[in-house]
């Protein structure tokens, strides 16, 4: 009887190298992600470093061979990441993808304009790997149901700000009537300043009510600033307690590359693949 066929590895050199580059369940993957948040966490030292008074300016040189070399670096791995992902549009479109563009883009810019290099501070958003390095994907799972948490309590949050808002107006241009041009508010918009510095418990100092009346005035809103400063943590805290989070796997599909699944998931639920830690490792050849 003969066998069924059977389906052709994909143990190929791209397949291999997609591996190391999107997986860290593997010690070249792992290694490959560890030395590109050294090689982050020292690009993004480096443009602080320069931007020091006068350090630039002793070796100018030394700073832009660095900066090149990293770019280059930077670049090539940005390739690879398009030649190797199974899709390369959807990377590219991607939050990460996005980022490792910017990442490199300010050096190529500052040959048209100069100073365009600061922007590579952007870089450091790319240590967000580090969540998938070392299987902390949990974490990111927890900040996405802390911001549905606020996300369901939008509407009330607005309506809270609008309340503030109207506050600060009502008594920044009451004190504006009472003080005057000639303790420091010359305007109504000085006076709302004013409110706003006062109420949020700032304080800058810069301007102050003199008279008696303004002063009592003043009192209250500094009480009412800090029973207000409770009531949005209140809001957001009921959301939190009132949901469930989503706890969902770490693999990531070999096939999409999609990493937010059920807890119990065994198929995508993007694309129908077989996850990777479920799927039958291939036969060794005889």
């Amino acid at each position: 009887m003969a066998s069924a066929p059977t389906r052709p590895a994909r143990d190929t050199t791209r397949e291999r190298l997609r591996h190391v580059i999107f997986e860290a369940d593997t010690p070249a993957g792992k290694a490959f992600d560890v030395v590109l948040l050294l090689l982050i966490v020292g690009s993004v030292f480096l443009v602080m470093w320069e931007s020091v008074p006068g350090v630039r300016a002793s070796n100018p040189r030394l700073f832009q061979t660095l900066e090149w070399v990293i770019t280059g670096l930077f670049t090539v791995e940005y390739g690879a990441r398009l030649w190797t992902a199974p899709s390369a549009r959807r990377y590219a479109r991607s939050f990460f993808g996005v980022i490792d563009l910017l990442s490199i883009l300010p050096v190529y810019l500052a040959l048209v304009v100069p100073g365009a290099q600061t922007l590579l501070v952007v870089r450091s958003l790319r240590l967000m790997r580090v969540f998938r390095v070392f299987k902390m994907g949990h974490f990111l799972r927890q900040a996405n149901f802390l911001l549905d948490a606020v996300h369901a309590s939008a509407r009330k949050i607005a309506v809270f700000l609008m309340t503030v808002v109207l506050i600060n107006v009502i008594v920044g241009s009451t004190m504006y009537v009472i003080e005057g041009e000639a303790n420091g508010f010359d305007s109504m918009f000085r006076g709302v300043y004013w409110s706003i510095v006062t109420m949020s418990t700032v304080g800058f100092g810069d301007i102050a009510p003199q008279t008696a009346l303004g002063q009592v005035l003043a009192g209250a809103l500094m009480i009412l600033g800090y029973s207000v400063i409770a009531v949005p943590t209140g809001i957001v805290s009921a959301e939190v307690a009132a949901a469930t989070p989503r706890v969902g796997r770490e693999d990531t599909c070999p096939d999409c590359g999609f990493d937010d699944h059920g807890p119990r998931a065994t198929y995508c639920q993007r694309c129908g693949g077989v996850l990777a830690l479920t799927r039958p490792a291939a036969r060794p050849e005889l």
